[in-house]
């Protein structure tokens, strides 16, 4: 059997993978995605999974937007942390739903599910997620701390964020910038994936931002802004495909 494992935490990927290789040592693991985005363009590329595991909060929103955008017909195990009605919610309309950190026994049940079900099961099952998807609304301004002030900054104004030695700073596409006193993974979840994408560990990049982009003598790719960067903004290799998609497809 070949798995896909839709999951942006480290070590929440790793006790799976180690679950896997315990309950159901034939399983193949075909590939794992961090991002809407990037499990969309994987999706889009590769032969199918017979089963995802798939985490609901990813590092660029909801993975329900995910449906939204392609059409899937592969059996959705869901693994995250979520309330007591939610749960119950996915109990019904989803093949099968882990509460983080997963345990074997979890994972066991959730494969003998995965096991009897038909064709029309999945069907059905996936036809249902969209009534689980929560209506997501993304902030377009931030009030940001300044001296004795609180200044209003429409997020259209915002080039980038960067952060250097747990310091973060929001740049301006009038070329000014401002200290921020939440991290690159507090602000993420609140922006639209649209237009906003987290480059790499230092950036999160506005796409009207984006001028130029060279390709690296490594594959990588090199980003040029509207504005001065404070260090040169690389796109690794194996997140380029994504960053590319994300430019022109607005997904």
């Amino acid at each position: 059997m070949r798995v896909l494992i839709v999951e942006d935490e480290t070590a929440a990927y790793e006790n799976l993978i180690g679950i896997l290789s315990e309950v159901a040592p034939d399983i193949e693991i075909t590939g794992n995605t961090e991002s809407v985005t990037q499990t969309v363009c994987w999706l889009q590329s590769n032969l199918l999974p017979d089963l995802i595991f798939m985490d609901i909060h990813l590092s660029d929103g909801s993975a329900f937007t995910i449906f939204d955008k392609i059409k899937l017909e592969v059996p959705v195990v869901f693994t995250t942390a979520y309330d007591r009605y939610a749960i119950e919610a996915f109990k019904v309309n989803s093949i099968d739903y882990l509460l983080k950190p997963v345990k074997v026994g979890d994972v066991k049940h959730a494969l003998e599910k995965y096991s009897k079900l038909t064709h029309l099961d999945v069907i059905q099952y996936l036809s249902r997620l969209a009534q689980l998807a929560p209506a997501r609304k993304y902030k377009d301004k931030l009030l940001v701390p300044y001296k004795d002030r609180l200044l209003p900054v429409n997020l259209n104004e915002v080039s980038f964020f960067y952060t250097s030695d747990k310091s973060t700073y929001i740049y301006l596409r009038d070329g000014s910038k401002y200290p921020y006193s939440k991290t690159l993974e507090q602000i993420m979840p609140t922006l639209s994936p649209a237009t906003f994408i987290r480059a790499n560990k230092q950036y999160i990049l506005n796409r009207d931002s984006v001028t130029n982009i060279t390709i690296w003598f490594d594959s990588r790719l090199l980003v040029t802004l509207d504005v001065e960067v404070p260090e040169r903004v690389y796109i690794s290799k194996n997140k380029a495909s994504e960053f590319k998609s994300w430019m022109v497809n607005n997904v």
